[in-house]
């Protein structure tokens, strides 16, 4: 079977779940592989297996060499594993569904290695994942190599995600809609939103930069989280991770830290064997407050 095929049947487990980013209405995914509107609005699904809803063209910084090495780092260093574990037990600490697959999406899902890890973590538990993003290069890269979710390219300002059809949203070191968060959330339906801590990959920040960008504070990232929801649970994770020359390579150029260091310092960093990098995350559990 064609992943075209895979990843138009994956959908059809969360038709449910989906609606025309035009119109609004509920869709359906048809025999061919595509999902259809009652206005005929339209959406193919991709050989790669994904479904680019998208209604407006998209650009952005993340490339496809981007969305490479951080897959390459992630899977390889166990760089964000202790993360992958603590999201999972999160997750299965809730109240999901029962007779239907709960429904996770990752919003802002880049090349997919996060949702794949912790999916992987809930493995025996009945959920299906979602990764949007509006990068297609990352979407394809998901779709690609990774046939456990349905992958999205799409716009969460336009998002193809029904009313209350979620019951859990992971939005990992990426932008929020909290308003788009809300409509989406279904009841007693929980946001997992990761967000950096003060030391988090602290040595990179301080090799590249000699000015403000050293430091970095969440304050005002977590207080727009309390604006909207109601935290239930706050959990942090600092660890450090040894990571050889190499992978401090793909670290330089799977962040966005490095798209405009000075090119001595750049050099300099990775001028050496290996490095202890340090990560440091708060993870933001949270209801809806409305």
């Amino acid at each position: 079977m064609s992943k075209r095929i895979e990843g138009a049947r994956r959908a059809a487990r969360i038709v449910h779940a989906l609606k025309c980013p035009v119109c609004g209405k509920p869709v359906s995914v048809e025999d061919e592989g595509r999902l259809l509107c009652p206005e005929n609005h339209s959406f193919d699904f991709a050989k790669q297996g994904y479904v680019n809803v998208l209604t407006r063209p998209a650009g952005g910084h993340y490339d496809k060499e981007l969305f490479e090495a951080r897959r390459r780092i992630m899977m390889d260093s166990g760089l964000y594993a202790p993360f992958h574990k603590t999201a999972a037990d999160l997750v299965r600490e809730m109240s999901l569904p029962s007779g239907v697959p709960g429904v996770i999406a990752d919003i802002g899902c880049g090349e997919g290695t996060h949702l794949h890890r912790i999916l992987e973590e809930l493995s025996g538990l009945n959920v299906i994942g979602a990764g949007l993003d509006i990068a297609k290069e990352g979407v394809q890269l998901a779709a690609r190599d990774f046939q456990d979710a349905v992958w999205l390219v799409g716009d969460l300002a336009q998002s193809p995600f029904a009313d209350h059809s979620i019951h859990v949203i992971l939005n990992i070191l990426s932008p929020s809609n909290y308003e788009e968060f809300t409509r989406m959330l279904a009841p007693g339906g929980r946001l997992i939103k990761a967000v950096p801590g003060a030391g988090y990959l602290r040595e990179l920040r301080e090799a590249l930069y000699s000015d403000e960008r050293q430091t970095y504070s969440n304050e005002e990232t977590i207080g727009l989280f309390d604006r909207h929801f109601r935290r239930t649970e706050t959990v942090t994770l600092r660890y450090s991770v040894h990571l050889e020359r190499e992978q401090l390579e793909g670290l330089v150029r799977m962040t966005p830290l490095s798209w405009s260091p000075d090119p001595e310092a750049a050099r300099k960093f990775l001028d050496r064997e290996s490095a202890e990098i340090t990560v440091e995350l708060e993870l933001l559990v949270g209801e809806p407050r409305d």
